[in-house]
């Protein structure tokens, strides 16, 4: 790779107190950072080639800590209901899909979302059959914690009438005891498995797009949990190796789902393993589902639904297991707990089974959205990063504090608090959940609202500052990786990764700018990996 001078930029830092411009790269390391009369001074009759960033913003390059690569390669083409405003919009789309599906074939959808539907229903499976009954219909919630189904779905995946729960999930009914084609958490499984699998080259696409997607949005690594779509660790190696190989700069650091613990064990992956652009992490579990669905574990009841407290995806026994079969293995736990009583619980498996304080990296807290300050206080003590989805703020206000009542709200979506703890914090999109692009994270940070709302925030005390929400995905994301000596910001020696923007951004500013923000050049290890 032939060294480079990128130059006449304005390069962020978070003190505000650089002046420089420009910026030299050598084997995709940055060697020198200074004005452009100096660098080149420096460099005399040394072969390089010059990029020029004809003004633009350099930001440290931004990551995204959390997300579903495969997942989001995936649904670039499903029926995507995410800008669907009522019900009726829904049903409308699906329609439309539905003529033009040949019939037997699946119709995919996913991201509705009822809180955002002026009536706040969804529709019925009477009515999905009104549409189709030629084709099986499976519908999955923005929270992916719930899903619709229609009659065929049901009847293909063997669920009757007389069908009982799952453990850790429930097949939804009406007033009348009847299916409803609501799907809850682990009642999925019949389901999924009687769908068409993507086969590998599907996956492999999936994945190269949702990369090319992440590269044009500015980000130039995500940490992604993609084993359970590829299902086989080797596999998944393979299909990074490969993309690699076939040029996509792009960087991954994989969470590693926990029932795929013994092939690691086989083929030898160990946390922090790998090399510098696909590197492996903590094994991920689940604990609880989401609070849209009401399947988030909490220690009292919903305020808006007094007969249920949530769903706990495995009992503490099983939790211990889990985690010290990963320690046996030298692995840490990312552990995904959106309710109080599942952050409290997995709490304590943690405290009982402790990750080494000089662990290579730590273990890992997903979502943080309802936790109690006794919580707060005993995880602050542990060796934990915690991953933030600040977009949630948008997705989840104001529904989330009838779910949650007035009395819950201390730490609810708390960034700023979570920040104060000193715990590493990460910031990440969990697309295709959410949007992947980071300058909308990053605006609802600052803003604690959807664009377009007009007011100071919802639990505005927790508003961010820029440098603080670019921090999430930028610093934030590589402590939580075990990676800040490496990148995380631009200083000499880490690696050449940057986002370059339009417009110069700063502490203060309107968080509406970024709306307006584009990306102009993503770089990667010293390569453009996307150029406007």
């Amino acid at each position: 790779m032939q060294p480079v001078l990128f130059t006449n930029g304005v390069v962020f830092s978070p003190d505000s107190a650089s002046t420089a411009d420009s910026i030299y790269v050598e084997d995709g390391i940055i060697r020198a950072i200074g004005s452009a009369a100096e660098l080149r001074h420096q460099l005399a009759g040394k072969p390089y080639r010059t990029v020029d960033w004809d003004g633009a913003f350099i930001l440290p390059g931004l990551v995204d800590a959390h997300v579903h690569l495969g997942m989001h390669g995936l649904k670039l083409g499903m029926l995507d209901f995410t800008e669907a405003a009522s019900k009726e919009e829904m049903l409308f789309m699906l329609r439309e899909r539905a003529a033009i599906t040949p019939p037997g074939e699946w119709i995919m959808g996913l991201n509705w979302n009822e809180n955002n539907f002026s009536d706040h229903m969804i529709p019925s499976m009477q009515e999905l059959d009104a549409i189709t009954s030629d084709h099986p219909v499976y519908l999955t919630r923005t929270c992916f914690h719930a899903f619709l189904g229609n009659s065929e779905a049901f009847r293909r995946a063997g669920i009757t009438e007389d069908s009982p729960d799952p453990e850790a999930g429930a097949y939804g009914r009406g007033g009348d005891g009847c299916l409803n084609g609501c799907i809850y958490e682990n009642a999925s499984v019949p389901f999924t498995k009687v769908q068409p699998e993507p086969d590998m080259s599907m996956i492999k696409l999936a994945m190269r797009e949702a990369c090319r997607d992440a590269l044009r949005l500015g980000l130039t690594a995500a940490h992604t949990e993609d084993l359970r779509l590829f299902r086989s660790v080797e596999a998944m190696q393979r299909v990074h190796r490969e993309l690699r190989e076939e040029g996509l700069p792009f960087r991954t650091h994989q969470l590693m789902y926990h029932e795929y613990l013994d092939e690691m064990e086989v083929l030898g992956v160990k946390a922090g393993s790998g090399h510098e652009w696909d590197r492996i992490g903590a094994v991920k579990l689940f604990v609880d589902g989401s609070v849209g669905g009401r399947t988030a574990l909490l220690k009292e009841p919903y305020s808006d639904a007094k007969h249920t407290h949530g769903m706990a995806m495995h009992t503490r026994e099983e939790l211990e297991e889990i985690v010290g079969k990963a320690r046996r293995q030298g692995f840490p736990v990312a552990f995904h707990a959106i309710g109080d009583g599942a952050a409290a619980l997995m709490t304590d498996v943690l405290e009982k089974l402790p990750l080494s304080m000089d662990a290579r990296l730590p273990d890992r807290f997903i979502h943080a959205q309802i936790v109690q300050p006794d919580t707060v206080e005993r995880m602050s003590k542990l060796n934990l990063a915690v991953d933030l989805q600040p977009r949630f703020v948008a997705s989840d206000f104001p529904w989330v504090l009838n779910r949650v009542g007035p009395d819950r709200t201390s730490y609810l979506y708390a960034w700023k608090k979570w920040l104060q703890t000193g715990l590493p914090c990460a910031g990440g999109s969990d697309a295709p959940i959410e949007p992947l692009n980071p300058l909308l994270g990053i605006h609802a940070a600052m803003a604690r609202c959807r664009p377009g709302e007009d007011h100071k925030g919802y639990l505005p005390e927790e508003k961010l500052s820029l440098t603080e929400a670019i921090g999430l995905f930028t610093l934030g994301s590589a402590r939580a990786a075990g990676e800040a000596a490496q990148r995380g910001s631009i200083e000499l020696g880490k690696y050449a990764d940057f986002t370059v923007l339009d417009r110069r951004l700063h502490d203060g500013m309107d968080p509406d700018e970024l709306l307006k923000t584009k990306v102009r050049m993503t770089i990667v290890n010293g390569e453009i990996g996307y150029s406007e």
